[in-house]
Parts: C-alpha cells; structure tokens; sequence
C-alpha cells in the first residue's frame, strides 16, 4: 500500500546503489529541501556552540537539531510561543529537528522515573518535581516550531541485561506514539517521526517496526543505538529495521556522528544522521580528516604552517585568496587551549568536513559508485593498511555485498 502524503513533507527517491542498500533522494521540508543522505549538526540550545547562524550556514547545513528538554527549560514554551517558534529565536531559516526530550531525562537525569503517564524528574534548575508526557512532548515541539518532530519514546540501554525491561519499553514507546500522534496539533507544517526501539533483540525490533510502519508517519528513526553495544550488533539492528521500512520515506538512525558507522550505515539504507561529536571533539581541539583525526593541542602542530586539512575547501582551510581564512594549523595549536576561537574554527572546520563527505557520498550513490567510494575512504583513513580495518565494518559490507579487503 502506498504511503499516505505528508503535506509538511515529500520524499523523492533520486537513485539506489546497485549492489548495496544505499539510497539517494532530496526530503522537501517547510523551510526547504534537503539533499539525503545527510548528517545533522546538533544544536542543542538553538545553537551550534561558538558558531554564529550564518557561519553555520556557510558549512552548507540545511536542518539542523534543537533539543525540546533543553528548550522547553529555558526559554521556556511561553517565550517560544511570544518569539514564533526557534527559527526566529535563533535566526534560522533553514529546517530544524526536534528530539523528544526523551533521551536527556534518562541520560542526563539520575532521579528520573519513567511510568505509563511519562517521565518524572526533578528540575535541575530547583529540584521541583516535573513531568514529562507525550502530549507535553509534542506541545513544546509545536511551539519550537521544528520541521520535524520525534516522538516521546521509552529510552533503554542496548547494553541493558533486562529484556523484561527492553520489551517494556518497546510496547511502551509504541502506545507513546499514539498519544504523539494525538496530541500534534500541526501537522500541516510540523512531521510527525516514529522511533523503532527494542534494544538488540532483533525479533523486538521486527516487532516494532511493523508497529511503527503500521502508524505511517512521515518519516522513521531507529532509536535506542549509540549506547556502546558492540558496532556488530549494532549494524544488525540498523539493516533489520531498514529492510522492513517503506521505500518512499526517510530513515534517520539517531545519535550516529563518526564517519566509519555513518558510511556503513549509508550502505545499510539509512538516510539521516545526527551526533554531538564533531564539535565536541573540536573543543578538544581534534580536526577530523579523511586520515582520521588529529589533535591539534600536539606540541608537533606548534609550527605547522598549512592548513588544518589541505583537502578541505571549507571557510578555514580554504586560503584568503579563494576566499577563505587560510587558519594554520599552528595557529589552533596556539589558541585551541588558551582561547575559544580555536574550538570555533575547529568546529566549523569539523561540520563541513561530515557535510561534504555526506555530499560525496550522494554523488557516488547517484553515479552507481558507491562500493569504490567506500573502499577508497577506508584506503586513506588507514593509509592502505588493510589489517587495521574494523572487523564489524568489514563484516556489515560484505552482507551488502562490498569487500573492503579486495581490490577492484
């Protein structure tokens, strides 16, 4: 059965690799289209820390991820309802996702207590008693304004030993949904995304999946990864849910940010990506490059006069005369850990490199080329020793039909 149209968003599927599950497609959203597969830089507080709206727009971003719990504490919902919503708060006119707040109350929140009605916690503001419902949820969602919006969902550790508990709270985010699903009051401009859970039982996640796709949002996430299960299991999750999620809508795996799982992932048929990582790793001063990354705090890089990466074309790299800044990498080391305009650099640096790979690798799938692509970037990042290859990655592309350890 075809999938019922979203007025808020449209997906048209571009092409798919030929031998593996990766897909490319533009998603058409509110405040413009995005080129998919992508990675979404997070926001958390409506803002990319360091960066200005408009530096950030220069990395090519076009949806980024705000966070409800923090938002919802401060602003606040009024003020959010007073300004029109985070594109305005935060002069952003391009797309914005919204997690649920779900996932803050368990990570962040040791005295949180999930039941049927929802989270209880304690304000870390005052310590005052809160609550935190799907209705709730969707509520302050609706007054971010975001482009899209996740559902509240029952968040627990892959590593967790209670399968009990797992299947709780599958069942759990499931009925959450519903209550998602009732409480949105604007679906003519705000979608709507379900979230696959059950920990690593893949029977579970087979189970939520036909749920989940049985709700038809506009768009799916596997939820409930990233949470130091082994990379193994973790590809088997994400290449179970794909196979079993329509064609015709996106597919983000959330909380994923480093460029290996992002690659595999890609090849596993997933669409969209999300992590804090690029920019928390630049204010340690790490530079992310297709060799790896490389801290640039080293006492090495203290008279290191080119660039930062010299095959990025980003604002940093790039040289005053193309327009760029020509930041040395000297020049971090000198500032990365006496002066925040290090961490900033970096971090600019660091969203444009994951932007462009995302761009590179659209390319490759358009052009039927994405097995070579694939083995050329582990090529580079391991400098042609193939012995160094992570086994899972090695493993989860050859159940899609690409060898890293054969040359073409």
């Amino acid at each position: 059965m075809a999938p019922r149209p979203s007025p808020a968003l449209t997906f048209d599927l571009a092409a798919k690799c030929p031998t593996t599950k990766a897909r490319a497609a533009t998603m058409h959203l509110p405040h413009g289209s995005v080129q998919l597969p992508m990675f979404m830089p997070v926001a958390t507080q409506a803002s990319l820390k360091g960066l200005t709206p408009k530096q950030l727009e220069e990395t090519g971003c076009k949806l980024c991820l705000n966070n409800t719990y923090h938002l919802g504490l401060k602003p606040g919902q009024k003020t959010l309802d007073a300004v029109g919503g985070a594109h305005k708060l935060q002069s952003w006119p391009y797309n914005i996702l919204t997690d649920s707040g779900g996932f803050q109350m368990v990570s962040l929140l040791k005295l949180a207590q999930v039941t049927e009605e929802g989270v209880r916690f304690l304000s870390p503001h005052d310590g005052s008693p809160m609550l935190l419902t799907p209705e709730h949820s969707i509520s302050l969602q609706n007054s971010i304004g975001s482009d899209i919006m996740m559902q509240l969902d029952d968040v627990i550790a892959t590593t967790s030993p209670d399968l009990a508990r797992i299947k709780e709270a599958m069942y759990r985010s499931i009925r959450w949904l519903d209550r998602c699903i009732a409480a949105h009051q604007k679906p003519e401009s705000q979608n709507l995304f379900c979230i696959i859970q059950g920990g690593l039982d893949l029977e579970l996640r087979k189970e939520c999946c036909k749920e989940m796709v049985a709700r038809d949002t506009p768009g799916i996430a596997i939820g409930g990864l990233s949470g130091g299960e082994a990379k193994t299991e973790f590809c088997k999750v994400v290449d179970t849910c794909t196979s079993l999620f329509p064609t015709h809508k996106p597919r983000y795996v959330m909380g994923v940010g480093y460029p290996e799982d992002i690659l595999v992932c890609v090849a596993l048929g997933a669409d969209m990506f999300d992590c804090v990582w690029p920019t928390r790793t630049a204010r340690f001063g790490n530079a992310i490059t297709d060799t790896g990354e490389h801290n640039l705090r080293h006492a090495k890089f203290a008279d290191d006069f080119g660039p930062v990466d010299e095959n990025c074309k980003c604002m940093i790299c790039r040289l005053p005369s193309e327009g760029g800044l020509g930041i040395t990498r000297a020049y971090i080391y000198h500032t990365a850990a006496k002066e925040t305009v290090g961490a900033h650099l970096l971090s600019i640096h660091n969203v444009h490199y994951l932007l462009d790979m995302m761009r590179q690798v659209r390319e490759a799938i358009i052009e039927g080329k994405y097995p070579g692509f694939l083995k050329a970037y582990y090529w580079r990042r391991y400098a042609g020793d193939k012995e160094k290859y992570p086994s899972w990655a090695v493993e989860a592309l050859r159940g899609v039909g690409v060898d890293l350890m054969i040359d073409d």
